[in-house]
């Protein structure tokens, strides 16, 4: 199958690409860049691309691709608090643009990266896909809205999906240090602590980036009538743990590492379990990684390819990269490339 993975060069899509490769797709990447020398380690090996910005593709760009797997976003909620409409600009509105020319292209399946925080304050009870959605955020709410939108065009001609992926976890080549498993080991690795701003009681449902890959390849190569304009959690209920349960899992891990929550920046009101039932008994999709083992695997990547502060904080931390293309005049206040380079 021709697919096109829009932010191949990001954290998930660093990932998704070689596991779709290595499932047979004939995969092709679309990334205007943001993120691309954000690499720890090796640079990983570049699949064709087309180098365009997600707000000015075009339909012809699109043409001869079986399917779409829509990962391009700006995906962290501080980012989203700080410039609001930016996110809903790219991550709603470009997002939607998108999927009305894939389907003018003659695209067949669009398979949308969306999010369990759609779900906000849902308490303390599974929250299955039917579950009233109560999005906290302009990230969570820029994704309700896009799945609204491409369900009211979708058609027998053209079918997308919706996952709704847990909090992501895990290595990749294009790090990313601000999701909160990621970040932990982190702080673990570089200070010995293992630093929880919260009182640690909110609910995280969490997934790894493989098996984000997984589930997506799995939707690939569903029968179309199956999956279409389907919404299916992306997790397992074994990774539905408290904040405090997640910074205690990477204390365990980490040699000589201590556990301190502060509580400094008050209630968190963002806490919610999933029910991933769905996706398994559907699709027969099982994820594959434990919390414990994703620490583990983290721990070893910082520690073989020397993880620095610097890059840690800086070139590895979302809203903190983007300031700096800003600061250096790469990207205007919009966030469109001005010049190229880093």
């Amino acid at each position: 199958m021709r697919v096109l993975v829009t932010g191949h060069q990001g954290y998930l899509g660093t990932v998704m690409v070689p596991f779709l490769q290595q499932a047979g797709h004939d995969v092709t990447g679309l990334d205007i860049g943001y993120f691309a020398e954000c690499v720890l380690g090796e640079a990983p090996p570049a699949p064709p691309a087309i180098p365009v910005d997600l707000r000015e593709v075009t339909v012809d760009q699109l043409a001869g691709f079986d399917a779409v797997v829509h990962l391009a976003a700006l995906s962290n909620d501080p980012l989203g608090a700080l410039a609001p409409e930016i996110t809903y600009d790219i991550n709603h509105h470009a997002s939607v643009r998108l999927a009305r020319l894939a389907k003018a292209a003659g695209v067949r399946r669009f398979l949308y990266a969306s999010t369990c925080s759609v779900y906000g304050a849902a308490g303390n009870g599974l929250v299955t896909e039917d579950a009233p959605l109560r999005p906290l955020t302009p990230y969570a709410e820029s994704k309700v809205r896009v799945e609204d939108d491409v369900a009211a065009i979708a058609d027998s001609g053209f079918s997308p999906v919706f996952l709704r992926n847990a909090t992501a976890f895990g290595f990749s080549p294009r790090l990313r240090a601000d999701i909160v498993l990621n970040n932990l080991v982190g702080y673990a690795v570089l200070t010995g602590e293992v630093k929880v701003l919260s009182d640690g009681t909110p609910w995280r449902p969490l997934v790894h980036a493989q098996d984000i890959a997984l589930a997506f390849a799995t939707c690939l190569e569903a029968p179309l009538e199956a999956v279409h304009c389907r919404a299916y959690n992306v997790g397992t209920e074994t990774n539905n743990l408290t904040v405090a349960q997640i910074a205690q899992a990477v204390v365990d891990v980490v040699p000589e590492s201590t556990l301190a929550i502060t509580g400094e920046s008050g209630a968190d009101p963002r806490s919610y379990r999933v029910d991933f039932d769905y996706a398994r008994k559907e699709l027969g999709f099982e994820a594959r990684w434990s919390i414990p083992d994703g620490a583990a695997e983290l721990y070893h990547e910082y520690t073989e390819r020397g993880l620095t502060s610097e890059a840690f904080f800086q070139r590895f931390t979302r809203l903190a990269h983007l300031t700096s293309l800003r600061e250096a005049g790469v990207l205007d206040g919009e966030l469109r490339r001005i010049r190229t380079g880093v």
